[in-house]
């Protein structure tokens, strides 16, 4: 198990800081971010009438524009463990039936992996630039962050920790894939919640959550909820935490922001497997290290 933390701004020692990990759904935030910087800018409204579908910016964030998920799909999970090359996206989407939407939005919740295709598509349309240059312009280059990049294919996982799933193929993620250190996702998360890179209110907006119910078997949430890019929520420590788990074919990641006494801490941390529940016991683990909590 790898891990990175940050304490009141600073990076402390991480563990193989060097080594690469997919990031998974963490990529959710950082889409997320680079989004709310648009919101920031006055290029696009939270609540605006979108072109991509009678659902707004905040619903696709917040994962309410009623849209499915391809994970439903039990051929994509056997597509991509025969290896085969992904499907091109608006074949998945034809799949789905993406355009049906399972609910009207705003007046439920489910978490879409398609939402976030959108997302993605919408910051491509706005900036006209490709996504990873648009990520790289919008969070990486403003939080001083160089480490992190898009996989499209096999060949941009070469260097990269994928845990047992070393065959794997990032077009299978259509929302995209960001790779890269511990360190700068946890840096990112940390910067994004604790500096100026958005205004207090964009800031509140991003981390007003839906709750989702109680706690959660096997995991350390008590009261879990989604919040615009971010899971957000309490855990059995009695920390708020804001971040996102990730899970892919053999690996997962785990990176958090928790805040106690006026001191912040943000962590991040790989394993090799599919145990939601222990990667982010680990990472609460080391917030209350840090914090102070018992």
């Amino acid at each position: 198990m790898l891990f990175s933390l940050v304490s009141n701004g600073t990076l402390l020692t991480p563990l193989r800081p060097k080594t690469k990990v997919p990031w998974w759904s963490f990529t959710k935030t950082v889409l997320s971010a680079a989004a709310l910087s648009l919101v920031r800018d006055g290029r696009i409204g939270l609540d605006d009438p979108l072109p991509e579908g009678p659902f707004t910016l905040r619903q696709l964030l917040r994962h309410e524009a009623g849209l499915a998920d391809y994970s439903e799909l039990a051929d994509y999970h056997a597509a991509v463990a025969r290896h085969d090359t992904p499907w091109p996206a608006d074949e998945m989407l034809q799949r789905l039936d993406a355009s049906r939407l399972r609910y009207a939005p705003g007046e439920g919740w489910r978490y879409s992996n398609v939402g976030y295709l959108w997302v993605a598509r919408i910051i491509e349309r706005i900036t006209d630039l490709s996504l990873e240059q648009a990520l790289t312009q919008r969070v990486f280059v403003p939080l001083d962050l160089s480490n992190a990049h898009l996989a499209k294919t096999r060949d941009d996982l070469n260097g990269v920790s994928m845990g047992t799933a070393a065959t794997y193929d990032p077009g299978w993620v259509y929302h995209g894939l960001l790779v890269g250190p511990l360190d700068q996702a946890a840096l990112c998360l940390d910067r994004v919640l604790s500096g100026d890179f958005l205004p207090a209110p964009l800031l509140q907006d991003m981390q007003t959550a839906r709750v989702l119910g109680g706690p959660i078997a096997g995991r350390p949430w008590t009261a879990p909820g989604y919040a615009l890019g971010l899971m957000h929520g309490t855990v059995a420590s009695g920390l708020t935490l804001s971040g996102h788990t990730g899970v892919g074919p053999g690996s997962n990641v785990a990176v958090y922001r928790g805040v106690h006494a006026g001191r912040s801490a943000s962590c991040a941390v790989f394993h090799e497997g599919s145990d939601e529940g222990l990667v982010e016991a680990e990472a609460v683990n080391h917030l209350a290290a840090s914090l102070g909590v018992l």
